[in-house]
């Protein structure tokens, strides 16, 4: 393998896997997400494997990553959309129905593990009709090592707190977007 591409095997992956589907239904359970709704998720499998962002692509634990948002979105009609890293401009890699759906011009890529990031390698391999976009206005995020998704969440972002503040050894956060308010002091909201 090349540069900064682990070989190594993840001796903690199915706890990974069980932090990602418990912050998953922590969030969905404040998020109110719809069928149609978009959850962006940015994802270093360097920093979830105690590495430097962007040092030590591991497949196994971006596919792990993958494999149990995917579970835990099964059913809810929430798409997901997987963040690539910065040598891909952070595009986002979605369901080709979703782009489709959403009237999103569709660019022409496809992740690698040094190029893209692991994470987003696994969401196009592992999506049935994948598509890469430039951006997206996602209603919840989950950033997994610091990955900087904000750009891709709706206005306005609200931190949602999880009882797991780490995937691995990755600092994870949350959050869930609302309608802006707008109006004066007259105005009602829900």
């Amino acid at each position: 393998m090349g540069a900064g591409i682990s070989t190594e095997k993840c001796s903690n992956i199915e706890e990974i896997k069980g932090d990602v589907k418990a912050v998953l239904q922590q969030l969905l359970e404040v998020a109110n997400l719809e069928a149609g709704d978009a959850l962006v998720v940015g994802c270093s499998s360097s920093e979830v494997a105690s590495h430097k962002i962007g040092s030590f692509s591991s497949e196994e634990i971006g596919k792990a990553i993958f494999d149990a948002l995917q579970e835990g979105l099964a059913g809810t009609g929430i798409y997901l959309a997987a963040q690539c890293c910065e040598h891909l401009n952070r595009a986002i890699i979605v369901e080709k129905a979703y782009a489709k759906e959403n009237r999103i011009p569709i660019v022409n890529v496809v992740p690698q593990l040094k190029a893209g990031g692991s994470f987003a390698t696994a969401a196009y391999h592992g999506f049935t009709d994948p598509v890469a976009i430039e951006r997206i206005q996602a209603q919840a995020g989950i950033d997994i090592g610091d990955t900087l998704i904000g750009m891709h969440l709706c206005p306005v972002a609200v931190p949602v707190r999880t009882k797991q503040t780490t995937i691995g050894n990755a600092h994870v956060v949350a959050a869930r977007t609302r309608a802006k308010y707008i109006g004066g002091e007259r105005a009602c909201y829900r």
